[in-house]
């Protein structure tokens, strides 16, 4: 008999093309940068290589008609990933938060406690940007097994480019070699 997969892991990827939406966001995630004080703090305060709107602002969407926009689509996209998991009720959108990464930036291993998806979408992502990589949720359990060449799992990202799993997956922004600032728009579904 011959093997079979067991507790799959799923990506969701979609595409944005507007480019409209891509620069709207970008202007807004640069308004932030410059104004947010409470976030240009903390970013500091735990040397993020950048600004993030993390700990600091947890109204974007009513703040920010574009990022109003953005969330609407990503509740759709939610909803849709939800549906191909099986799962029996719709996510729903819990927190959103901007970033400004400066080339070479990265973000270390980590996952999403008390949420059911997260994801990123990113708006500006310069040439040599730093990938995401995704790590095998079995690892820590692997105990005497050989190493494993797929343990990790590395994802390029482009402009428009969504992603999308659920909160437990354990992921790093790797650095990047490139120049110029990464903007990405991260969130969190309950």
């Amino acid at each position: 008999m011959p093997s079979r997969e067991l507790f799959v892991t799923n990506l969701y990827e979609a595409e944005f093309s507007d480019e409209r939406l891509l620069g709207d966001l970008a202007r807004s995630i640069r308004a932030l940068a410059t104004d947010d004080e409470a976030g240009k703090n903390w970013s500091k305060e735990h040397r993020y290589s950048g600004y993030t709107s993390y700990a600091s602002l947890n109204d974007l969407p009513r703040r920010d008609p574009v990022i109003a926009d953005l969330s609407k689509l990503l509740t759709r996209h939610a909803a849709t990933f939800a549906q191909e998991l099986g799962w029996d009720r719709k996510p729903k959108l819990d927190s959103l938060w901007v970033n400004l990464l400066k080339a070479g930036g990265h973000h270390s291993g980590h996952i999403h406690p008390h949420s059911v998806l997260s994801g990123t979408f990113y708006v500006e992502v310069p040439k040599g940007s730093g990938a995401i990589r995704f790590e095998d949720p079995r690892l820590p359990m692997m105990m005497a097994a050989p190493p494993r060449a797929d343990a990790f799992v590395i994802v390029d990202p482009r402009s428009g480019m969504l992603l999308m799993w659920e909160s437990w997956l354990r992921h790093e922004v790797l650095a990047g070699a490139g120049k110029g600032e990464r903007l990405s728009i991260s969130f969190n579904f309950a």
